[in-house]
């Protein structure tokens, strides 16, 4: 079809998400998802990773592309402007906020980290516990490259006073996860709580979430809800699939996702990414 035609698509803004969307099981950005997201970029779509990795954790083969102007990061604790290298929006945890959070989950079975000034942290006997629950090579490697252990994490706040980011604990009983994500939300009814991946549960604030995060830089853009497009696989995706104009769930996504979505595409592993903005924006049938 001629780009000609396929500027009649209404879409100006896309929101993806990254692992288990745009990139494979093994955390690659395949030559056919790159290809689609180029040349939506030249028919001047903006193209917006949304992700729960703080910006400097995304892949480089990403953060590299030269057309991403803004990155949704840390769940939509921040909307990153990857020019200026600075963000245009902030929403944190207090430090107290987080120790409290930290407290109840000091009663559980598990581990867990923060991210704060963009990096994340983590306590020494945790960080040396990482291996029992992360659920692949892929997630233990970034777990321990991402993460500075400190003697003990709460402490370490305490001490530095500074707002963060994202709490986030890993379980190893799926059973008690679910279980503790309902205590969260009763405990903690100002924070959101949600999951990227199978073990792990994710702690923000409420106004963190990625589909005020789109809401946001969409109107920051000037570009209405009926011009936003968004894909995703878990359920910290879900807010942004449902505030997109199109929600696009993966064919590996959470059934939540796919029951929320307005379309399926391909998994993650099928550049799935690739084959929804073949329909979206090139009006290519059989895609999804």
């Amino acid at each position: 079809m001629s780009q000609a035609a396929s500027q009649t698509s209404p879409v100006k803004l896309i929101a993806f998400d990254l692992d288990g969307t745009l990139l494979t099981t093994d955390k690659r950005l395949t030559r056919e998802n790159l290809l689609a997201l180029t040349r939506a970029a030249e028919l001047g779509i903006e193209l917006v990773p949304a992700t729960g990795r703080f910006y400097g954790a995304i892949p480089e083969s990403v953060r590299s592309l030269p057309f991403l102007h803004y990155a949704i990061a840390i769940n939509g604790a921040q909307i990153y402007d990857v020019r200026t290298g600075r963000p245009v929006f902030r929403a944190e945890l207090s430090w107290q906020r987080a120790v409290e959070v930290m407290e109840y989950l000091d009663t559980l079975p598990v581990i867990y980290d923060c991210y704060m000034d963009d990096w994340g942290w983590m306590s020494q006997a945790h960080y040396d516990r990482a291996a029992d629950y992360a659920p692949h090579r892929h997630s233990l490697e970034m777990l321990q490259k991402l993460r500075s252990p400190v003697p003990e994490l709460k402490a370490h706040l305490a001490q530095v006073r500074h707002g963060v980011q994202k709490v986030q604990s890993f379980f190893l009983d799926p059973a008690l996860r679910l279980r503790s994500m309902e205590e969260l939300a009763r405990r903690f009814p100002d924070l959101a709580i949600t999951s990227s991946i199978p073990r792990n549960v994710e702690i923000n604030l409420k106004e963190a979430q990625k589909g005020l995060a789109l809401t946001r830089l969409a109107e920051l853009l000037g570009i209405e809800r009926a011009g936003t497009a968004a894909f995703g696989d878990d359920l910290n995706d879900l807010t942004m699939l449902r505030a997109a104009g199109i929600g696009v769930a993966m064919a590996n996504a959470a059934p939540e996702l796919k029951a929320a979505a307005d379309r399926i595409t391909a998994s993650c592993d099928e550049s799935g990414v690739a084959r929804g903005i073949e329909e979206l924006i090139f009006q290519k049938e059989g895609s999804l």
